[in-house]
């Protein structure tokens, strides 16, 4: 057997008794529902804004051009008017539609007509009332705020543990993992690694696992931590999930007698997309990676250079900080480079007794805690306020499904890597540095005290998510005059930008409006003020007509004042054009 290096970071307690919750709608999933109208609001020169003539034609005009269906409906209270689609339809359908009207300067915005539903003040999970973590404002993380704008719908976090042994309440959100234990004697199914990442048990012997090592009934560990991850909400039973939208990859690393670390550094490679040899690819790499494991002593180069690998792939990976009440910089993969490191907070809001600490931590999360430290070590008295978690009766091989407390950093990073599924779902785009630094940056004080050092303080869900969803009003500035675009040629439309502090942003949007009957002709740029050539469109789309469309581009190099330009250049003959309008949102 392979040199064992880690052990999971948790603790158990009794199980809990069932309460009735309050039933509400869970919050849809974002950007995927269908759509049919469009609510435009022009401006206030523009005849459109006034004459509905004017609108059910342009809405006409604006359809065809996207090659959709578009037609004026009727005007709002407001002033602006509804576009009916036709019917409804796909959201990439809509967004051609909302390109064409974005890229008219007359426009003043649109919108898809979305529908709002009631909001639930609890989830209808009979154990929810038990789930202090997750709502409680003293030390609670704040999560069914946000619930109302994400719910980690598309995705994937790979919880690199124990397994997963059989869960109703989580068999819905459950993709293919692997099991990555190379011994067959510790993965206790007789034959290694394979692609059956199924709790086979971790219960020990007395000396089993070295001189003096105490016998311990299976844990289930990795089932837990799945739980408070991603289990099924609003399904009448049992606990709610923290990205319940989210999908859940077992990846089997530890079993009788903990793991390698050769085994779990090939299962954060091939669980953020990488490749392991002799093993299938990821058909479903994950976003998160959650690590609630560790071993003594400094980082490894063999860590590091997987967690590395994995972010740079653009998956999160959070990790637990140690139940040794010591400083985590002595602890692996805790004190690696590139990961999230989570401390363990009570329902007081103090530090968890057992909890690592130091300056290496980044962020604390509820871990609970089975018993006060003061306590006599092993007993439980305060089940109550641990983390109530999905789990299985077995105490050697898997029994019937149950629910039950546990304590640990195990349990408190689970909830930071449920909190990154939700970002990750609401915001695409977002890097894993960019996730820990919103976590940290919208995170609340302590309730209470943290010796040593907890990092930012506690999470705050829906402050962290409301943080990287909230769109920032944009500076608009545009030329409609036409510039001829004739063959062979090259045309320049300027647009002097002023008022607007500092660079441009890394989400600059370009609406460009050309007209033209051959666009595989023509190549177009954005020229910076100081020269610098951004590329928008390289002579692609053969004999289509017309560009109408909004292009995002990165310039936060760019200062923001100053005189931009598009500029066009046609390479061939037979077909003439012009730039009708362009426009810049800072």
């Amino acid at each position: 057997m392979a040199a064992i290096s880690v052990t999971l970071l948790a603790g158990s307690a009794t199980a809990s008794v069932a309460i009735e919750a309050p039933v509400g709608a869970p919050a849809a999933a974002a950007g995927t529902a269908p759509v049919e109208n469009l609510i435009v609001g022009y401006k206030s020169s523009a005849s459109e804004a006034s004459s509905n003539t004017a609108a059910a034609a342009d809405a006409t005009a604006k359809g065809k051009k996207a090659g959709k269906k578009a037609k004026f409906d009727r005007r709002l209270g407001t002033g602006a008017a509804l576009v009916n689609l036709g019917g409804t339809v796909a959201p990439a359908d809509a967004a051609d539609v909302m390109a064409q009207f974005r890229a008219d300067p007359d426009v003043a915005y649109v919108e898809v007509d979305s529908r709002a539903y009631a909001l639930a003040v609890n989830p209808n999970d009979t154990e929810y009332a038990k789930q202090w973590d997750l709502f409680e404002p003293t030390a609670g993380m704040n999560v069914p705020a946000a619930w109302d704008k994400t719910t980690g719908s598309g995705v994937t976090v790979a919880v690199i543990d124990t397994g997963y042994v059989a869960h109703s309440d989580l068999a819905t959100n459950i993709v293919a993992g692997y099991d990555f234990i190379s011994s067959s004697s510790a993965a206790r199914d007789g034959n290694g690694r394979d692609s059956d990442p199924a709790d086979q048990g971790d219960w020990t012997a007395a000396g089993e696992c070295g001189t003096g090592s105490t016998a311990s009934n299976s844990s289930w560990h990795g089932t837990h931590v799945a739980g408070t991850i991603a289990a099924a909400t609003n399904n009448s039973k049992g606990v709610a999930g923290i990205a319940y939208g989210a999908k859940i990859q077992p990846v089997r690393v530890l079993g009788k007698c903990g793991g390698a670390t050769s085994d779990i550094v090939d299962a954060i490679t091939w669980a953020s997309g990488g490749s392991v040899a002799g093993v299938p690819a990821n058909a479903t790499p994950a976003k998160v990676i959650n690590m609630s494991l560790g071993g003594s002593g400094a980082c490894s180069s063999t860590y590091q250079n997987a967690i590395n690998a994995a972010v740079a792939r653009g998956t999160t990976v959070v990790v637990a900080a140690g139940n040794s009440n010591a400083d985590a910089a002595n602890f692996s993969p805790a004190s690696c480079n590139n990961v999230i490191n989570v401390a363990s907070s009570n329902r007081a809001g103090d530090r968890s007794y057992y909890s690592n600490y130091g300056a290496i931590i980044d962020i604390a999360a509820p871990g609970g805690e089975t018993r006060r430290a003061t306590d006599t070590p092993g007993t439980v008295t305060t089940p109550e306020n641990a983390i109530l978690s999905t789990l299985n009766a077995g105490t050697t091989t898997p029994g019937a499904e149950i629910y039950k407390p546990y304590q640990g950093t195990s349990m408190a990073a689970p909830h930071i890597a449920g909190l990154a599924a939700l970002m990750k779902s609401a915001n695409t785009a977002l890097t894993p540095a960019q996730i820990e630094s919103a976590i940290k940056t919208n995170a609340r004080p302590l309730a209470g005290t943290c010796t040593g050092g907890c990092g930012a303080g506690l999470a705050d869900a829906a402050a962290t998510v409301n943080a990287v969803t909230s769109i920032p009003p944009t500076t608009g500035f545009e030329n409609t005059m036409d510039f001829s675009i004739v063959d062979n040629g090259t045309v320049e439309s300027p647009i002097t930008v002023s008022g607007v502090t500092g660079n441009a942003p890394a989400t600059l949007k370009v609406g460009v409006n050309i007209l033209h009957t051959y666009i595989g002709d023509l190549k177009v740029d954005l020229i910076a003020p100081d020269g610098s050539v951004y590329n928008l469109h390289n002579r692609s789309g053969g004999s289509a007509d017309n560009i109408n469309q909004v292009y995002t581009v990165n310039a936060s190099t760019e200062v923001a004042n100053g005189t931009w330009k598009l500029r066009v250049n046609d390479n061939a003959g037979g077909d003439v054009g012009k730039i009708d309008s362009w426009n810049l949102g800072f």
